[in-house]
């Protein structure tokens, strides 16, 4: 019962955060938008249709909504940092709750937050021509909980072994960019260099993405904006179990980071 006490303590501090800190999710929305209308408009007549029906600015879209909860939600990682280094840290992990508790705190903070700011974003679906029913936003949701969740465990785990806030950062530009360029954001993953290739398959925002671009647009598996590994064409659900999977892992090994902490 502490432990789950603990985990919602923790939960509703970086909600409460959140809520509390207006110009946070002004800032976090103003740059995917200024992807969105200003790249994605732009270069919409000059890239054509990308799909059956499918124009630039509508299958940046779905990437638009995954590249925002995959930002938002690996800042979970700062809080950790930030909170060791005015000693807030060390007093949750003296208290009488489970220390693996805190790294699920921080996990589900990190991906509720996340997946209002990706909510958010599926305000302005109707600015670009994607039309949205109740039911494929229910469906959404879900998707945008778990890629939160996959990535933001991820960054709670490189938290844990982190100690500056500068250190911090560095590091997620380092591996958060590449991870946004390798993920089908931008471009169809179709048709890139065999070396890319590999990269994206190797990236695990890529499947979240493509899941999350599959339910908006409609896509079949077949079709241009689906994953072929290892000569298999991969299904929604087969996305899925693979963004599944890597989060369990990196939960688990958050937990057991946050247990060996000093």
């Amino acid at each position: 019962m502490n432990n789950l006490r603990g985990v919602y303590t923790i939960w509703y501090r970086d909600i409460l955060r959140f809520w509390r800190d207006k110009m946070r999710l002004i800032g976090s929305i103003f740059l995917p938008l200024l992807f969105l209308f200003v790249f994605g408009s732009g270069l919409s007549s000059m890239m054509g249709n990308l799909g059956p029906g499918v124009n630039f600015a509508q299958f940046m879209f779905p990437g638009i909504i995954g590249m925002t909860v995959l930002m938002s939600s690996f800042m979970a990682g700062v809080s950790v940092v930030w909170d060791r280094e005015f000693g807030f840290l060390k007093e949750v992990l003296v208290a009488p709750i489970s220390r693996a508790s805190v790294a699920v705190g921080k996990t589900l903070g990190a991906a509720t937050v996340a997946l209002i700011q990706g909510t958010v974003i599926l305000l302005f679906a109707p600015l670009i021509g994607v039309s949205l029913s109740p039911w494929t936003v229910l469906g959404l949701l879900p998707l945008m909980f778990l890629l939160a969740t996959a990535i933001g465990s991820f960054g709670v785990l490189l938290a844990t072994r982190i100690r500056t806030i500068e250190a911090f950062q560095a590091v997620m530009q380092i591996l958060m960019f590449p991870m946004i360029f390798l993920s089908g954001v931008f471009f169809p993953l179709q048709g890139v260099p065999t070396w890319m290739s590999i990269l994206t398959k190797l990236n695990p925002a890529t499947y979240g993405i493509t899941t999350i671009r599959q339910v908006i647009l409609g896509a079949s598996p077949d079709s241009p904006f689906g994953i072929t590994l290892l000569g298999h064409t991969m299904s929604l659900w087969n996305n899925v179990a693979v963004l599944a999977v890597f989060g369990a892992v990196m939960i688990l090994a958050a937990m057991r980071s946050f247990s060996t902490q000093d």
